[in-house]
């Protein structure tokens, strides 16, 4: 087998870390999976436990299709052979990089926390070569989240009948109890965008614009803070900011951009 493309990342994970991109991933996907007659998705950089791609699956299945196959790829051999005993018909646990060595095309591709440890140079180049191993419509997603998953921010990138990979999302999630205001999830910004959340950049325009609209919103809190949220997107979008969603995914604690808000 060739040398993976990629390094080895420190693989921090931990149980349901993952669970609120997941359930986009679901909300996002659920029909194209099913009427997929191969349906695989790819956890790509698991880290040093299996459990998220254990979870995955079992996501997928229950909500999804049972049909789904999910393939977990890390380049560290230790941590591929440590996965083997979770591994059965539709989960399996190969060595692997941004190449993504799998049969074929694959459906989705989820690769959280690992372009995090990448330098902003290297970003590019890792899409491609994960968009090569996509079919015609499959959605890439990278983005970083926090050590239990309470703050989350990922960007969908989509596989067109060209054969381009083009960003076409952002998508923030949050535990709106712990939040103080929008842009607390700013340290977790995917790299692609993390190193322009400075004043006169997209991206910081954005979220200034969020924590404006919270603070304009301030009233609703007493009502709970999915109320606020909720208000503070409604303000929010009613003063320009476009969103490719309703509320009742921002009842989540979510809320997804169009991509050339922040490109």
């Amino acid at each position: 087998m060739a040398k993976p493309v990629g390094v080895i990342t420190r693989g921090t994970t931990a149980p349901n870390r993952l669970r609120r991109i997941d359930r986009w991933l679901i909300h996002s996907e659920c029909g194209r999976l099913r009427r997929s007659d191969n349906p695989v998705v790819v956890d790509l950089g698991y880290g040093a436990s299996p459990i998220t791609a254990w979870e995955l699956r079992e996501r997928l299945h229950q909500y999804v299709d049972s049909r789904i196959r999910v393939v977990g790829i890390e380049i560290d051999p230790e941590r591929v052979a440590a996965a083997q005993p979770l591994s059965d018909d539709s989960l399996s646990f190969i060595r692997g990089g941004f190449e993504v060595p799998v049969t074929g095309q694959v459906s989705v591709i989820r690769a959280l926390n690992v372009l995090r440890q990448y330098d902003e140079s290297d970003v590019a180049q890792a899409w491609n070569t994960m968009g090569h191993r996509l079919e015609t419509g499959g959605l890439l997603i990278d983005g970083t989240c926090d050590e239990i998953g309470r703050r989350a921010v990922w960007v969908g990138l989509r596989k067109t009948e060209s054969g381009e990979l083009e960003p076409q999302s952002l998508t923030i999630s949050t535990h709106l109890q712990s939040l103080e205001k929008p842009s607390d999830v700013a340290p977790r910004l995917p790299k692609i965008l993390i190193h322009h959340n400075v004043a006169g950049e997209p991206i910081h325009r954005l979220l200034t614009q969020l924590d404006d609209a919270w603070e304009r919103c301030a009233s609703h809190a007493p009502f709970g803070a999915r109320q606020r949220w909720i208000e503070t997107l409604k303000y929010a979008t009613a003063h320009g900011v476009e969103t490719l969603d309703t509320q009742a995914r921002w009842r989540l604690g979510e809320v997804t951009f169009p991509w050339k808000l922040v490109s």
